[in-house]
């Protein structure tokens, strides 16, 4: 498989080179040159298949051509420790609970499955030369991808984050690890982490200095792998759709989720249409309104995790329909929410369901709930553990949520961290010395 950039100016480069680079030289996105469609047999038999098996046939169709077929099994399997069940909350409404990974968070793995693929292709190059992986946070990556990579031999990484903008319990899991994880606290907003981490990117000198990749959703082998949940999600729900559409909501912030979605789509998903669930930040939902995308600062909101002005995936999505409005706004509707409204809509559902809504699960939660026609089932993803939210869940729905041991255990460390202005220079003047 090749992989062209979204800006259309780069090489053409190589799977090897996309997850190792995680950034095209024109700055670009990676996308694969062809999606493959998955048999009909494969969906019709699906229902009757584990996470595992189903994520493994998908990650062939994406991944096959370019990594031995039983190094990629088990890359697969060891991802794959859990499962995703689906949880009904409603007679039509369903959520699908992507929190069951180490950190409790849906990009647990993604994660995981970069960081192994990731020292394939290190092993591949006889294993001399670190790679350094940089990653931009606004809540849930960081932690997911610092201990999906925790321990990884050959392998550091360093977490953006904005100080005072992610939550207690997401910060403790990404700076109290040490090893071959640093935290890096920037004083600014996500979309300054994520700057700074494309400007890394394009520096030449630092690039001379040391290996650089991502593992933000930018890097193909993490957002690809976020399918499998989609597809698991169909097979689930598949007998109790009883001929109506199905219809898959995903709270969205740097849309690599639900970009993932789409994969799965054009590969021959029969998922109905999406919904993208936005807080405050609404930069796609205008979008889809007026057909103009116009990136603005993020606001910070209750569900943090969401707080991006301007989502690098868009320039995926923008690329997979070629650009057409009409295309992207027939599939996808939007939603976009204040934090008003999202208390309310945690406190509703834990009234009426007796279910423990997060703050970006009640976006999700509510979208689906106002846009579901009478002929559709929908399903609405649950990223994070309402636990990693605890003071918001506590004091929205005046409850004292139980803190599952995994995550306080990441309490009980010591925080470290880098203290990290907004401006590249001192980034790079930072690294240089690394």
């Amino acid at each position: 498989m090749k992989y062209y950039s979204t800006n259309r100016t780069a090489p053409i480069a190589d799977l090897h080179k996309a997850v190792t680079k995680g950034l095209a030289e024109d700055r670009g996105l990676y996308m694969p040159e062809t999606i493959h469609k998955l048999p009909r047999e494969f969906f019709e038999n699906i229902e009757e298949m584990s996470f595992q098996d189903i994520a493994y046939n998908v990650a062939s169709a994406f991944f096959g051509e370019d990594v031995d077929l039983d190094a990629l099994q088990e890359i697969v399997f060891d991802t794959l420790r859990f499962d995703c069940p689906v949880v009904k909350v409603t007679d039509n409404i369903h959520s699908l609970e992507l929190f069951h990974g180490p950190t409790l968070a849906f990009k647990d793995v993604g994660a995981r499955f970069m960081a192994r693929l990731l020292q394939y292709f290190i092993r591949m190059d006889g294993g001399e030369e670190r790679v350094n992986v940089l990653v931009a946070t606004s809540g849930d990556t960081g932690s997911a991808v610092a201990n999906g990579f925790l321990g990884v031999e050959g392998i550091h990484v360093y977490v953006l984050y904005p100080k005072g903008k992610v939550s207690p319990i997401q910060e403790c899991q990404f700076t109290t690890l040490g090893k071959n994880i640093t935290a890096v606290e920037v004083d600014g907003v996500f979309d300054d982490c994520q700057a700074l981490v494309k400007s890394a990117f394009m520096d030449k000198a630092l690039n001379d200095h040391m290996r650089l990749t991502s593992a933000n959703s930018i890097n193909v082998a993490r957002f690809l792998p976020q399918a499998f949940y989609y597809f698991n999600a169909y097979a689930r729900m598949k007998r109790q759709c009883n001929g109506r559409k199905l219809v898959m909501c995903v709270p969205s912030g740097n849309f690599g989720n639900i970009c993932s979605a789409l994969f799965g789509h054009r590969m021959g998903l029969p998922i109905h249409r999406f919904i993208a669930a936005n807080n405050a930040n609404d930069v796609f939902y205008n979008y889809l309104k007026t057909g103009q995308y116009e990136p603005k600062p993020s606001i910070q909101t209750l569900a943090n995790a969401m707080d991006v002005g301007d989502p690098s995936n868009f320039a995926r999505i923008y690329d997979l329909y070629g650009g057409s409005h009409e295309q992207i706004a027939a599939l996808i509707s939007g939603a976009t929410y204040t934090d008003q409204q999202i208390r309310e809509t945690m406190r509703e559902c834990h009234a009426e369901n007796g279910y423990v809504l997060d703050p970006h699960g009640a976006c999700g939660y509510r979208a689906l709930k106002e846009q579901l026609q009478a002929d559709e089932v929908g399903v609405f993803c649950e990223t994070a553990h309402p636990a990693k939210f605890k003071e918001k869940v506590d004091e929205i729905l005046g409850i004292d949520i139980a803190i599952p041991d995994r995550l306080a255990a990441f309490m009980k460390g010591e925080k470290q961290s880098v203290a990290m202005t907004k401006d590249f220079a001192d980034f790079k003047a930072y690294l240089m010395k690394e």
